[in-house]
């Protein structure tokens, strides 16, 4: 399952989102923002992270107006490795390099059609672990500091 949730910037693409998953037949859910008035980023990226960290939803995608904002939120928190991309090679190497678990779009930055690609993406890439684990486990360590 994929959890989703925005802040008001986002709330538009969210929905295309879910149009699009729904269109895929991928499970989702979603945390919110369920209409276009102002919300803090950070009080959708806890819940949806706190899926993920849980195991409810093997990944997730935040959407805020640039995606920077979620990204920092979301990077906060143990366990998440969130991303935020604006081209689909990037939205594909954080899957395949840095396991990434949270994609974060920035509805501002970019349209529909690449936000669709990038969810397809990285929904369906797979992390090539190896060497690259290592790394990740580098990274992952500084959660301890």
């Amino acid at each position: 399952m994929i959890a989703l949730g925005s802040d008001h910037g986002g709330f538009f693409l969210k929905q295309d989102i879910i149009k699009h998953l729904e269109t895929q037949g991928v499970a989702y859910k979603d945390f919110g923002n369920y209409d276009e008035g102002a919300i803090d980023y950070a009080d959708v990226a806890v819940p949806v992270c706190r899926s993920v960290q849980s195991g409810e939803c093997e990944l997730a995608i935040l959407i805020c107006g640039t995606g920077i904002g979620m990204s920092l939120a979301a990077n906060k928190m143990k366990g998440i490795r969130a991303a935020a991309c604006s081209e689909t090679f990037s939205a594909r190497l954080t899957r395949l390099h840095n396991n990434s678990n949270v994609l974060c779009l920035g509805a501002r930055v970019i349209g529909a059609g690449t936000a669709l690609d990038m969810v397809d993406l990285f929904i369906t890439s797979q992390f090539e672990g190896g060497r690259h684990q290592t790394r990740i486990d580098k990274v992952m360590s500084l959660e301890k500091e």
